[in-house]
C-alpha cells in the first residue's frame, strides 16, 4: 500500500514531524521502539495475542517487511484505540510521535519496493450492476432482485470481486434472467396474456403523495410495461380502512363524494365517483353488498393501451384537509384522516386481443438499428444489429470470434421463427455470455516484458474502471469512442472525462449505491421501530430519512467546492414536511424536499441525520454501543474488535427488578478490564448521540425508566464530549481521521 498516495494529510504530517527532529525515519522509529515495547505487548504477547495480533520480540525492520501489519497498528493507534483506556498512556505528544516514525518508515519502504498495483480479480456485476447494464443497453427496467440471487457482502458492500462467486445455480438463474430480459426488450406482437399487481405503501392517505398530479390526495405511480398493443383490464383496490366499511361509527369514508382518476402517461383514462348521500343510504340500506357493489365500479376497466413502458397512476383528487374529529381516538400527527377512501393499490391484466407492436418499445429503437428489406438483407443485418449490441454490453468491439458465435444462435433462432426471434436468441447469448457478465481485464501485459513487471492497462479496461467507479455500469459511447483511439489514457481527455462523467446524472451511483452502502444506511428499510414505543414512525418518515441522506451525501460528494469533511460539519440538510416536523423545523410545508439551513447544531452533518440514527439503534430502544462502533468503522475507519466469546452482550431491562438506565447498564460492561479495552472507546462515542432515541427525536429523558439523558463521556484521547456537536467538532479538529 502507498499510503502518502492516498492520503496527503499524513504525508504531510510524517514529513513536518520527522523534518522537524531533524531525523531519518530509521532513526525516528529507532528512538521511539521502546516506548512500543513499553506500553504495547504486554496484551499484544505471544500469549495473549490482543485483537488477534502478537508485537512480541518484533524489530523495527519488521516494519518494512509486514506492511499490512503495521498500517494496522497506525490506524488503530490514530483511532485511540491503542493503548486501551484505563491503562497507562504516554500521551497524545508522543502517540503522535510514534505514528508519525511508523508512517514515515511504511511511506519509505513502499517507494523503495515501487509501485506494485497487483491484478484485478475476476469481477461479476452484481444485481445493482446488472440492472443498471440492462437498463442502459435496451432502455429495460428489470427487477434484479426478482431474477437473480441475492449478492455476498464484505465489509458492507456488495460489489467486492472476491466474494462474487458463481455456482452452477448462478448460472442457471443467469441464464433465465438473460431469456426473460431479451424476451421483454425484442417484443412479441401476441405475447401471453400476463398478470401485474401494485401494491400503495402510503401511511398518510389524506396527503399529496409526492410525484402524483397536483390536486391530488393518495394513490400510487408506477412504470408498467405493455408488451404489446391490445386491450388491458385494471382493477382498482379501493376500500376504507380495514374493519371499517360497516362501522357505525366510521362509515363517513362515504359521507363525502370522492372522485377516483387512473391515467396513463399524464392523459385521463378512467375516472369515477363513490360516496355522498346515495351511497351513504344504500350503506344503511344493504350494508355488505353497497360495499361490494361500489368496489366493483373500479373493476374490471376495459382499456386500448399501445405497447411499452407508461407511467400508470391510480388516485383521488384532493377535496379537503380536514382533520378527524373522533375524541375517541388520538389524532396522529401526519397520519391523516382516518375515515376517508383509500387506494390499496391496483393490478394490470393483459394484453387481450392483440393487435401487435405500434414502435411504443424503447428497447426495439436500441435493438433494431435495422431492418431487412429482402431475405438475403437478414444475415448482414443481424450481423450489424449483434455487433452493436456486443460492443456496448461487452464493453469493448466484439471480435470476429465473439460474433460468429453469436450469429449461430440467430441462425438457431431465425430458422425456427424468423429474423425477430433470431435477434433475441443473439440477445439471449449476449446477455448469457461472460463476457457481459463479467467484468475482467485479460489484456494482458505487452510483448517482451518479465513476468510480474508493472504495466498500464489498455484504454478499454481503463474505460470500464471508471465507468463503473462513477456510474455502477459500463462505459457509454463517447467514452468507449475515445477509448478505441487510445486517448483515454492521456491525462487532459481523461481528466475532462471525469468531470464529464460526474457531472452527468447516473454518478448519483455514487450516493445510492457507494455511500449508502458505506454508510450502512441501507438497513433502514428492514428495520421497524416498536409502533408502541414510536407510534410517530411511519413509513413516509422512513423513505424522508433516505431522500434527505440521498440528497445531503449529493450536495457534497459530487460538488468539486466541497470537502469531504463537511459531511460531518455541514449545517444544511433537505426536509419536506413529514420530516421537518419530526426534526422540529417550522415553516416548511408540502412533501417536495427543500434544502434548509439548520439552527440547532446537533443536528448538523451525519450524527443528525434520521436515517443514521435508525440505522444504528434496535427496534425497541437506542444503543449507544451500536452508534460508537458505528463511528468507529464508518468515521474513524478502525472497526472494533468482535467480543470475546461467551461475553454478555445483551443490555435489554430486566422485567423482574427496578430498570436501570443505558448508562448504567453500559458501565457494567467497562468493569472488566478485558471489555474495557474496547467498550471504553465505543461507548463515549456513542452516549454523545444518546439524546437522539431510536428514530431520531431529541429527548431529554430516557422513556422506560424516567432517567434523564446522561451524554457526557471521555474519549479515548482524554477529550471531554457532552452531545452531537462536541462529538462532531472533536472528530473535525483532526480531519485526517476521517480523510
Amino acid at each position: 500500500m502507498v499510503r502518502n498516495s492516498l492520503n496527503p494529510v499524513f504525508l504531510l504530517a510524517t514529513t513536518l514531524l520527522v523534518a522537524a527532529c531533524s531525523e531519518s525515519p530509521e532513526e525516528a522509529l529507532a528512538k521511539r521502539w521502546p516506548m512500543l515495547e513499553q506500553y504495547c505487548t504486554e496484551c499484544h504477547s505471544d500469549a495473549e495475542q490482543a485483537g488477534g495480533m502478537s508485537l512480541e520480540g518484533v524489530l523495527p525492520a519488521d516494519v518494512a517487511a509486514n506492511p499490512e501489519r503495521w498500517e494496522t497498528v497506525v490506524r488503530r493507534l490514530r483511532g485511540s484505540v491503542m493503548p486501551p483506556p484505563g491503562g497507562t498512556h504516554p500521551g497524545i505528544a508522543e502517540v503522535g510521535r510514534l505514528v508519525a516514525a511508523l508512517e514515515a518508515n511504511l511511506d519509505a519502504a513502499a517507494a523503495a519496493r515501487g509501485a506494485a498495483p497487483g491484478r484485478v480479480m475476476l469481477h461479476r456485476l452484481n444485481r445493482v450492476e446488472y440492472a443498471t447494464a440492462v437498463r442502459d443497453l435496451l432502455g429495460v427496467d428489470v427487477d434484479a432482485a426478482r431474477l437473480l440471487p441475492p449478492d455476498a457482502t464484505s465489509d458492507g458492500f456488495d460489489n467486492v470481486a472476491e466474494v462474487l462467486r458463481v455456482t452452477p445455480t448462478y448460472l442457471d438463474q443467469y441464464i433465465a434472467a438473460a431469456r426473460e430480459v431479451s424476451l421483454r426488450a425484442v417484443g412479441s406482437p401476441r405475447p401471453k396474456l400476463a398478470r401485474a399487481d401494485y401494491v400503495s405503501t402510503n401511511r398518510n392517505h389524506s396527503a399529496h403523495v409526492d410525484g402524483l398530479p397536483l390536486g391530488t390526495r393518495d394513490g400510487l405511480a408506477v412504470t408498467h410495461h405493455f408488451p404489446a398493443d391490445g386491450e388491458y383490464v385494471f382493477n382498482l383496490r379501493v376500500s376504507a380502512e380495514p374493519g371499517a366499511e360497516l362501522s357505525a361509527y366510521r362509515r363517513s369514508w362515504l359521507a363525502y363524494p370522492h372522485r377516483v382518476i387512473l391515467a396513463i402517461d399524464g392523459e385521463r383514462v378512467f375516472e369515477g365517483e363513490l360516496g355522498g348521500e346515495d351511497d351513504l343510504r344504500d350503506l344503511d340500506r344493504f350494508q355488505i353488498v353497497t360495499v361490494n357493489a361500489i368496489k366493483d365500479r373500479f373493476r374490471d376497466i376495459r382499456l386500448p393501451v399501445k405497447a411499452g413502458d407508461r407511467e400508470v397512476v391510480a388516485t383521488f383528487v384532493a377535496r379537503t384537509h380536514a382533520e378527524s374529529d373522533y375524541v375517541l381516538e388520538g389524532f396522529v400527527p401526519g397520519e391523516g384522516v382516518p375515515d376517508v377512501p383509500l387506494m390499496l393499490g391496483f393490478d394490470v391484466t393483459g394484453p387481450y386481443d392483440p393487435t401487435g407492436l405500434s414502435g411504443g418499445l424503447l428497447s426495439r429503437e436500441r435493438i433494431f438499428i435495422c431492418e431487412p428489406q429482402t431475405a438475403a438483407d437478414a444475415l448482414p443485418c443481424a450481423e450489424r444489429i449483434l455487433s452493436n449490441l456486443a460492443r456496448l454490453a461487452f464493453r469493448q468491439p466484439a471480435s470476429e470470434a465473439d460474433l460468429e458465435r453469436l450469429l449461430a444462435f440467430y441462425r438457431q433462432g431465425a430458422e425456427a421463427g424468423g429474423f425477430e426471434a433470431g435477434v433475441q436468441k443473439g440477445l439471449l447469448a449476449i446477455l448469457s455470455s461472460t463476457k457481459f457478465l463479467y467484468r475482467a481485464e485479460p489484456g494482458g501485459p505487452p510483448a517482451g516484458l518479465e513476468p510480474g513487471a508493472v504495466y498500464a492497462i489498455s484504454d478499454l479496461e481503463l474505460a470500464s474502471r471508471l465507468a463503473f467507479f462513477l456510474w455502477s455500469q459500463g462505459p457509454d459511447e463517447e467514452l468507449l469512442a475515445l477509448a478505441e483511439s487510445n486517448r483515454l489514457s492521456d491525462p487532459d481527455v481523461y481528466a475532462r472525462q471525469v468531470d464529464r462523467l460526474l457531472d452527468d446524472p447516473r454518478s448519483r451511483s455514487l450516493i445510492t449505491n457507494f455511500a449508502f452502502q458505506w454508510l450502512s444506511v441501507r438497513d433502514i428499510e428492514v428495520i421497524d421501530p416498536d409502533p408502541k414505543l414510536y407510534p410517530s414512525f411511519d413509513a413516509d418518515l422512513r423513505q424522508a430519512f433516505a431522500k434527505e441522506m440521498e440528497l445531503f451525501a449529493d450536495s457534497i460528494l459530487r460538488d468539486e467546492r466541497r470537502s469531504v469533511v463537511e459531511l460531518l460539519t455541514a449545517s444544511h440538510t433537505f426536509v419536506n414536511e413529514r420530516l421537518a416536523r419530526h426534526y422540529g423545523i417550522p415553516g416548511v410545508l408540502g412533501n417536495r424536499f427543500r434544502r434548509v439551513e439548520l439552527t440547532d447544531p446537533h443536528r448538523w452533518g451525519l450524527f443528525g441525520k434520521g436515517s443514521v440514527l435508525l440505522a444504528t439503534s434496535y427496534p425497541d430502544r437506542t444503543s449507544p454501543v451500536l452508534r460508537g462502533a458505528w463511528v468507529m468503522e464508518h468515521v474513524l475507519g478502525v472497526p472494533p474488535t468482535p467480543p470475546p466469546p461467551g461475553v454478555e452482550t445483551n443490555l435489554t431491562a430486566s422485567t423482574e427488578e427496578r430498570p436501570a438506565s443505558v448508562r448504567e447498564r453500559l458501565a457494567l460492561h467497562r468493569t472488566q478490564s478485558s471489555c474495557n479495552h474496547c467498550h471504553g472507546v465505543i461507548d463515549p462515542l456513542g452516549q454523545a448521540l444518546e439524546n437522539f432515541n431510536a428514530v431520531g427525536e431529541w429527548r431529554t429523558f430516557e422513556r422506560d425508566t424516567g432517567v434523564a439523558i446522561d451524554p457526557h463521556g471521555s474519549l479515548a484521547d482524554g477529550r471531554e464530549v457532552s452531545s452531537p456537536a462536541d462529538l462532531r467538532d472533536a472528530i473535525a479538529s483532526e480531519p485526517e481521521k476521517f480523510v
